[in-house]
């Protein structure tokens, strides 16, 4: 599904900046379309002046919507009498006289021109489903006045007004509503509104009262304020957090102009006290996860400082060997766990593990000879689930080079990672002996090589092992889908 700014382009010879303002607006207008109950359309004019195409639809979520079909697509073409061709020619907001039917509902519609300076860049069309408008009421009256403010801004192309709203976070027109005048005197307030300064500890009403100075007195100081430029009256776009032991609320302020004077605000307020009991739990959780990585990590250090211990008491070099491997194996774990304890996240950021992975090849190494090792490339965020397998296969593949690869002599090492998307593919490449002749990696006897290979195919992968083309050395290549 092609993105707003990409059916503008596709349709509409507006220029970038146009299409950032209608972008803007379009993450906003969820405000005009709740305060009007309205069904909202953009339409832009496309390469023809006399054609219009739809790009962006929204439904009310305080009434009925008016219109059943999605209709982003479509085309207004050579129809001077349609009320969006009549608005964007005019430059003036249109309203139909006569009620339209729309499943056998009556539907008004309003078209209002977006305009930037003396060019109106798109319409906005608003219908109304007038079975479905509430009885008239305090609520339902500020509702359609603010609405009616809004419209005018954004014709005069004051509207929206930054910062802007963030998604899943900032409160809506449903939530709760205030609605000052000019000095900041409350001139109404929704129940929903009511309750949350209630659960701050407000006693009374808070009509009739400046709403700033009761906010401060019940939250003090806020917390994580952010302010968009001034206006041309020298006022901002506003939204805060006010936190109290006994309850959280989050609170935007949005200046309101009509017909270029100012008047008074519109609050949206929203409690925010469970989500915050929610956000401490989660905080509690995840860190007693990562207390629970960094008390395996440490249990895991001790069991490779133990077998390092057993392994010098061992006079047989197979043995030896055997629990060196074995600590090498350890440890891998133990890396992948220690950076999980370091972070809040449910993917480990594996070039970190890579990396103190072929520091330890030195570790791996014969009695004689240097092991050069490096990386090539990025793993990205790979999943916590598929971290210590990868981890595993990479030390596996390490020490098999080092000691087969190299024996006894120095060499090179690199481990190449390779991402696009959810997809990995690991190279770990030497320059050392080839594979002997006859090799088979399904009839190999190698324990590290089985690992692998039952690593790899527990994730859904695929691995080999080559010698390289130039005859110098093997590569060996795991494929694997990590979201799977």
């Amino acid at each position: 599904m092609l993105s707003l700014s990409q059916l503008i382009g596709q349709h509409s010879g507006l220029s970038l900046a146009d299409a950032e303002w209608l972008t803007a607006f379009v993450r906003e207008w969820h405000l005009l379309a709740d305060t009007s109950f309205s069904d909202l359309l953009l339409w832009v004019p496309g390469h023809d002046d006399n054609t219009f195409w739809a790009v962006a639809q929204i439904r009310p979520n305080t009434g009925p919507t008016a219109l059943d079909d999605d209709v982003v697509g479509e085309q207004i073409a050579y129809d001077p009498e349609h009320p969006v061709t009549t608005a964007y020619l005019s430059h003036d907001i249109v309203e139909t006289t006569e009620h339209v039917l729309a499943a056998g509902n009556p539907v008004g519609i309003w078209a209002v021109p977006i305009m930037q300076g003396e060019r109106c860049i798109g319409v906005v069309e608003r219908h109304t489903n007038q079975m479905g408008i509430r009885a008239p009421g305090e609520l339902e009256d500020t509702y359609l006045e603010v609405a009616s403010v809004l419209t005018d801004m954004l014709w005069h192309g004051l509207f929206p007004l930054e910062p802007h709203s963030i998604a899943g976070v900032s409160p809506k027109v449903g939530d709760g509503l205030i609605r000052t005048d000019e000095s900041g005197v409350v001139t109404y307030a929704s129940p929903n509104a009511l309750s949350a300064y209630r659960r701050l500890g407000l006693v009374g009403d808070l009509v009739g009262e400046n709403v700033g100075a009761i906010t401060l007195e019940l939250g003090g100081e806020p917390t994580e304020e952010s302010k968009g430029p001034k206006d041309g009256f020298g006022r901002r776009t506003r939204e805060v957090t006010i936190d109290q032991p006994q309850a959280s609320l989050r609170l935007r302020t949005i200046p309101l102009t009509a017909e270029g004077v100012p008047v008074g605000s519109l609050m949206l307020c929203v409690d925010t006290t469970a989500l915050r009991e929610r956000e401490r739990q989660l905080v509690t959780k995840d860190a007693t996860i990562r207390e629970i990585h960094h008390r395996v990590k440490n249990n895991l250090q001790t069991v490779a400082a133990l077998l390092r211990l057993q392994s010098r008491r061992m006079t047989a070099p197979e043995a030896k060997a055997a629990l060196k491997e074995a600590v090498s194996r350890v440890q891998s774990i133990a890396v992948v766990h220690e950076i999980l304890s370091q972070s809040y996240d449910e993917t480990v950021r594996f070039d970190a593990v890579a990396d103190q992975l072929l520091a330890m090849v030195g570790d791996m190494a014969a009695t004689s000879g240097t092991v050069r090792s490096s990386r090539e490339g990025s793993f990205g965020l790979i999943p916590a689930d598929a971290a210590t397998s990868l981890a595993l296969a990479l030390t596996e593949l390490c020490q098999n080079a080092v000691e087969h690869g190299f024996v006894a002599s120095s060499g090179s090492l690199l481990v190449h990672p390779t991402r696009k998307g959810d997809k990995l593919v690991l190279e770990v490449s030497n320059d050392g002996q080839p594979l002997p002749k006859g090799f088979a990696l399904g009839e190999t006897k190698s324990l590290g090589l089985s690992i692998v290979r039952t690593l790899v195919e527990d994730l859904g992968g695929t691995f080999t092992l080559e010698n390289n083309p130039d005859g110098s050395g093997t590569t060996a290549r795991i494929k694997v889908r990590l979201n799977r």
